[in-house]
């Protein structure tokens, strides 16, 4: 076996961990995909000979390949409705199944929420909260010192796990609502839905979000249970600016979200956003 045939075996036994590292970085699986293969062009053109430790090298690698394809996307980024069309094409390349069922295992709240980081920051905070990788070893990659580095996954953490007092009790128990509430949708439990709307709970949805298949306006509780009985099936309860809501997308690249205001107990408006300045002004965390 020549030195190209060992290193695809060593490659390939080492593929699944490193597809799970461009995922969580990139938040699509075509992306992840295609930084993968970039990474093996550059692993065949590098002397290996004297690597102890092909897994954590490679991981380095890709890291690298993911940060540069970070900032590449935050660089191109326009706030147009022709990005929508270009974030579905690039995300339809591979099985939408697929896409949705690793969202979902990864936790597409998590997912959406790193999309809010800075490629810095989201590469320090997956390598080291994800992946347990030690600031050392990632500060050459994201060219920061260890110090730096720490200090820059730690404040990635905050953003992540959201410090505008979302765990207070009302919220908090408007979030177990939703929660609820879109576990009978997504069964097709009409009547706890019905029980858990306001009789005059409104729909709206934003131009962005009609354009990507949210309906369109419409009023009163019953007619609300109706559209969304057996559906939202990739949908996730999330905090938005410190409120309950939902995000539907089988990756970040292409987010719709749903905020949600109460009257009391019960749900008496969702409103649909797809829109790329109001998105870009949320606060998204993880509860």
């Amino acid at each position: 076996m020549n030195r190209n045939e060992l290193l695809a075996t060593r490659f390939e036994e080492h593929r699944s961990h490193l597809r799970a590292v461009a995922y969580r970085m990139l938040g699509s699986l075509s992306e992840a995909d295609d930084a993968l293969q970039v990474a093996w062009l550059k692993a065949t053109g590098a002397d290996t000979g004297g690597v102890e430790n092909l897994a954590g090298w490679l991981t380095t690698v890709v890291s690298r390949v993911c940060l540069d394809m970070l900032r590449s996307r935050e660089s191109r980024r326009e706030d147009s409705l022709d990005e929508h069309g270009a974030g579905l094409a690039t995300r339809l390349r591979t099985d939408p199944e697929e896409e949705a069922l690793l969202a979902d295992s990864v936790g597409l709240a998590l997912l959406v929420v790193l999309d809010k980081l800075s490629p810095t920051e989201r590469i320090a905070f997956v390598l080291h909260d994800l992946f347990a990788v030690s600031f050392t070893d990632i500060a050459p990659i994201v060219d920061r010192s260890p110090e730096t580095t720490q200090r820059i996954a730690s404040r990635a953490r905050g953003r992540v796990r959201g410090n505008s007092g979302t765990g207070s009790d009302d919220r908090m128990r408007q979030y177990r609502a939703v929660e609820v509430f879109l576990r009978a949708a997504q069964n097709g439990e009409f009547e706890e839905l019905l029980a858990m709307l306001d009789p005059d709970a409104t729909y709206r949805t934003d131009e962005a979000a009609r354009l990507l298949g949210a309906g369109t306006d419409f009023d009163g509780g019953r007619v609300l249970a109706e559209n969304f009985c057996g559906k939202a099936q990739v949908a996730r309860a999330i905090m938005l600016d410190g409120e309950p809501g939902l995000v539907l997308a089988p990756c970040a690249k292409l987010m719709l979200v749903m905020t949600i205001r109460f009257a009391g107990e019960l749900i008496a408006g969702i409103d649909a956003v797809a829109d790329e300045d109001r998105l870009s002004k949320m606060e998204l965390t993880a509860p």
